[in-house]
């Protein structure tokens, strides 16, 4: 009788978060009711006036110490990580140093990216001053996933708070205690006010926060749970952004570098377990390169492992009813004419998964079409790119794709209906932090990261001054009709030529 790793259950007001590797009790953390998150919010609120009046100046240099103290005790936070999530140290260390480089770049751009700025008022309104403003919401709800518990959600919190906004902040279950050494460590930096809150629960928590007052809610999670968020936010007006997950592509042409190809394409599948809504999960080959890419490929994915020793590539599945999809869309798969050329269904444990690579799996089969968030990757032949293209855009997610090419890489990323591409190199672009984030179609929408994340968490402000009164008055009763021929007359000079 194999043993799962239950759901975190209620005892009485807490809950136990478990290492999945073991079982064993990490940390024990309180189930916040509805009324614990409406007071938080409420805390938040008077929170937001103030983090907002230290100004972009003011609240950089407090993102700057935040980011010190997450770098100089990065071991402590990686090893956090590991203990709630089971993945090694270094795939820990990894997501950790990428947050760090999020919160210093939007700490060191709000300013530019958000501050007034000067438009043109048109030659109508020539005597008009325009400017542009990008003014904090008040209140964020963040609500952060299991997978990456430090990377995605500071990829909402940091620019939320650079952009002068107050985050309460829900973490997943399954990592409570990544999220509560996040924000005690923001809270040494900024002791003044609770600028940056933590509730803790299961789904009725989160829900609570969509319905508390927030001015914007902040989800990264399944398809499912978006749709369910929206639909409660729509109750009150309250806006979203939706990151939600994704069927990822890699297209591999004929000129490409296969062996780098190949080894993106096995730490893309394979790394976190295939925990990673940017994950490698759909490869499309070019016939003329296709077996030797596969060899490629299994060879060198042989020694690639799960486990929780320190030799292991990758460690357990999380989220124990995941096993349950992951052998569902393998038997799918091999059901329907597939091969295994890796793995199989014998690869999926009690706890780990193993490596699996699929070929000659049907374009509509589970595998292929729904988000399998595991370490599986089918391979398919194509005739050529432009069935590559065709065929990884056959799908309801469009989150984040990876094109090799030598000659067409470009031209090929333009064709792919995704938020994000990387060209010859793996989920290149999570990495840079001017880059937005986000996806189409059920991967969600919104954005966050560069530029268009710090606008998510602002409100546009547009003013209009008179700088002199016009010689032409065109908004008042008063107006003669001399100045409405005049204005017919200037219109058809400036707009009126064919």
């Amino acid at each position: 009788m194999t043993a799962v790793q239950p759901k975190p259950t209620s005892v009485g007001e807490t809950f136990d978060s478990l290492s999945p590797a073991t079982d064993e009790v990490v940390g024990t953390y309180p189930i916040h009711t509805a009324e614990d998150v409406k007071a938080a919010v409420e805390r938040a609120r008077v929170a937001a006036a103030w983090w907002a009046d230290l100004g972009f100046a003011g609240r950089a240099e407090r993102l700057k110490s935040w980011k010190g103290v997450l770098t100089r005790r990065l071991p402590q936070l990686c090893q956090v990580v590991r203990d709630e999530t089971g993945k090694p140290i270094a795939d820990a260390q990894l997501e950790s140093v990428l947050a760090i480089e999020h919160i210093a770049w939007a700490g060191k751009h709000a300013k530019k990216i958000l501050g007034k700025q000067k438009r043109s008022a048109g030659l109508l309104m020539s005597n008009q001053a325009a400017t542009v403003e990008y003014q904090p919401l008040g209140v964020v709800g963040v609500i952060g996933p299991w997978n990456y518990p430090v990377f995605t959600p500071l990829g909402s919190i940091a620019y939320a708070l650079a952009a002068g906004n107050a985050v309460v902040f829900k973490p997943s279950e399954y990592t409570p205690g990544v999220g509560k050494w996040l924000v005690d460590a923001f809270a040494e930096i900024v002791p003044e006010q609770p600028v940056l809150q933590l509730i803790t629960g299961f789904g009725e928590t989160g829900a609570a926060l969509v319905g508390a007052g927030v001015d914007k809610i902040a989800f990264t999670g399944s398809t499912a749970t978006g749709k369910r968020i929206m639909a409660a936010a729509a109750e009150t007006l309250t806006p979203v952004v939706i990151e939600a997950g994704g069927k990822d592509p890699v297209l591999v042409d004929a000129d490409a570098d296969l062996d780098a190809a190949a080894d993106a394409t096995v730490w893309g599948a394979f790394s976190n377990s295939g925990q990673t809504c940017i994950g490698v999960e759909r490869v499309y080959v070019h016939e003329k390169v296709h077996d030797e890419f596969v060899a490629k490929v299994v060879e060198k994915s042989k020694d690639v492992r799960a486990g929780s020793d320190e030799a292991a590539q990758y460690g357990p599945v999380t989220m124990p009813s995941q096993l349950g999809v992951i052998k569902r869309h393998i038997h799918d798969a091999l059901a329907r004419g597939g091969k295994a050329v890796l793995g199989g269904e014998d690869a999926v444990g009690d706890r780990y998964a193993q490596p699996t690579v699929l070929v000659d799996v049907p374009e509509d089969s589970e595998a292929v079409q729904e988000e399998t968030f595991g370490p599986t990757v089918t391979i398919a032949k194509v005739r050529d790119m432009d069935e590559a293209v065709e065929r990884a855009n056959n799908t309801k997610y469009g989150l984040g794709s990876t094109v090799f090419s030598k000659s067409r890489g470009v031209e090929l990323a333009e064709k792919l209906r995704t938020g994000m591409t990387a060209i010859n190199a793996p989920l290149s672009f999570a990495g840079i932090a001017s880059l937005p984030f986000g996806g189409v179609g059920d991967s969600g929408f919104g954005r966050i990261h560069g530029p268009e994340g710090l606008r998510e968490f602002a409100r546009t402000k547009a003013i209009a001054r008179q700088r002199f009164t016009a010689p032409m008055t065109l908004t008042s009763f008063t107006r003669k009709p001399s100045t409405d021929a005049m204005v017919a007359k200037l219109v058809t000079i400036l707009h009126g030529k064919r």
